[in-house]
């Protein structure tokens, strides 16, 4: 699967990490270009959509093979509900397809399904597979797969006030007792590793609401492919670049 840069991204990251390759624990992508690669095509653009399904089957396989704890895709903001209704609803029905399709390989790979955002929006048909999916891979281990689905940072972080406010509000906790730890217990990504580095693609440079509480110490990489052109090669140079990445976090290295 890693072809000839296998040898070659290891070799690299070896000559700054004398104990091993830097694998970041947590990668999210966003997923950005779908529109302009069919446009390019003079293409609907529900042909980029479609076509980036195979860009996400190389980003899965490449972090499982990497040995990435928890991978996150930006599939559906909520911006994104101001799309014209045929694009999302074509996208909605995307979406079902694939969680009916990938759950034998997520199986296969032991890969433990998980929803990033706001479910009570979606349509009502994607009830089913999307339960299914999240019922059969819930014990996986090998890695966590997040699909960012509704999802928003801002809308995420209202929501975990909301409920810190409503425990507050019943006296079981007390202001001075809320905590960076106690605020990611009531965030989407609970009991999950905030990632350490965050790839867009599409020549784009911003983080579009994409995990803003998480995402403080991530390390960025941006890529002018657009996403349905996205392989696992340059899923490779991003861990290359992570990997020499001096990532003190506020501190002084020695």
């Amino acid at each position: 699967m890693y072809g000839n840069w296998k040898p070659y991204f290891i070799a690299i990251v070896n000559q700054q990490n004398n104990s091993g390759p830097k694998i970041p624990r947590h990668v999210g992508i966003i997923m950005d270009g779908n529109g302009r690669w069919a446009r390019m095509r003079k293409a609907p653009r529900i042909m980029g959509h479609k076509n980036a399904i195979k860009a996400v089957r190389a980003a899965v396989t490449g972090c499982r093979e990497a040995g990435v704890e928890v991978l996150t895709l930006y599939a559906f903001s909520t911006e994104n509900w101001q799309r014209p209704k045929k694009e999302v609803e074509m996208l909605m029905r995307l979406f079902e397809e694939y969680l009916t399709k990938e759950l034998k390989g997520l199986q296969k790979n032991d890969i433990c399904l998980r929803i990033l955002g706001r479910t009570d929006r979606l349509p009502s048909y994607l009830n089913g597979p999307l339960q299914t999916s999240l019922r059969e891979t819930k014990d996986n281990k090998g890695m966590v797969l997040c699909l960012a689905v509704d999802y928003g940072g801002r809308d995420e972080i209202v929501r975990m006030v909301q409920s810190m406010a409503a425990v507050v509000k019943t006296g079981d906790l007390e202001p001075e007792a809320i905590s960076e730890e106690t605020i990611c217990q009531k965030m989407d990504t609970a009991g999950l590793p905030d990632p350490d580095l965050i790839i867009r693609t599409s020549g784009e440079h911003r983080l579009s609401n994409f995990l803003l509480w998480q995402a403080a110490y991530a390390e960025l990489y941006f890529t002018d492919l657009l996403w349905p052109d996205f392989t696992e090669a340059e899923l490779h140079k991003a861990f290359t670049e992570f990997g020499l990445r001096d990532r003190r976090k506020g501190k002084v290295n020695a």
